[in-house]
C-alpha cells in the first residue's frame, strides 16, 4: 500500500459520498474485505457497496485484491494509507466535489464520535480518561494558523501511526485523533 494520495480530480469525486469515505476508512482500517463484508458493516447491500467500491476503483482510490477470494467473490484493498486534500485551485474547479467531500468526512468523523460516546459507559476507566472533546477559540493570522496546523500535525507524527508494522504495548489500542481548523465566518 503506498503511503498518501493527493486528491485529483477523478479522486475527489469519487470520495464526494459518506458512504465511499466510510468504505475506504474500512478498508484501511481493517484490511481488505469484500463487498458483502462492508456491506454488513455499513448495514446497506452488497449491490450498493459494490457500486461504491467501483466508483472508488474509478477514482484510483481502491484496487481489487486478486490474491483473495475465488470466482464469485471479489476483495478489495485500499490503495493508500493516506488522503490529502490541499489543492485551492482543484476545489475551485470543482467546488460541489469539493463541498460533498469535506462534508461527508464530518458526517463520518461526526459518526465516529457518536459511536465513541455511546460505548463511553462501557469503556474501561483508563480509556474514559482520555475520552476528550476540546475547543479553543483562538485570534490568528493565516499564517500563525497554518503554523499551528503544521505542529499538530507534528506531534501527531511523532507518535505510532495506525500502520501494519507499527507495534506497540500490549495495553496500546487505537486512538482517534481528530483536529479541525475551522475558521468562524464573519
Amino acid at each position: 500500500m503506498n503511503e498518501s494520495v493527493f486528491l485529483d480530480a477523478k479522486g475527489l469525486r469519487a470520495l464526494a459520498h459518506p458512504v465511499r469515505v466510510q468504505l475506504l476508512g474500512l478498508l484501511r482500517l481493517y484490511g481488505p474485505q469484500t463487498a458483502t463484508g462492508l456491506a454488513d458493516r455499513l448495514g446497506l447491500t452488497s449491490g450498493a457497496t459494490s457500486y461504491h467500491l467501483r466508483q472508488l476503483a474509478g477514482g484510483g482510490l481502491v484496487e481489487e485484491d486478486v490474491d483473495r477470494g475465488n470466482g464469485r467473490e471479489r476483495w478489495w484493498r485500499a490503495v493508500h494509507r493516506a488522503t490529502h486534500f490541499e489543492n485551492r485551485e482543484l476545489a475551485d474547479q470543482e467546488p460541489e466535489a469539493a463541498f460533498l467531500y469535506l462534508q461527508s468526512v464530518i458526517d463520518v468523523q461526526g459518526r465516529r464520535a457518536q459511536r465513541t460516546l455511546a460505548a463511553h459507559q462501557t469503556m474501561p476507566g483508563p480509556w474514559r480518561d482520555v475520552f476528550d472533546l476540546s475547543d479553543w477559540s483562538l485570534r490568528l493570522t493565516p499564517e500563525e494558523a497554518h503554523s499551528l496546523i503544521e505542529e499538530l500535525h507534528a506531534v501527531v507524527g511523532r507518535y505510532r501511526l495506525d500502520r501494519a508494522d507499527a507495534e506497540g504495548p500490549d495495553d496500546a489500542e487505537r486512538v482517534v485523533i481528530v483536529i479541525h481548523s475551522l475558521p468562524e465566518p464573519s
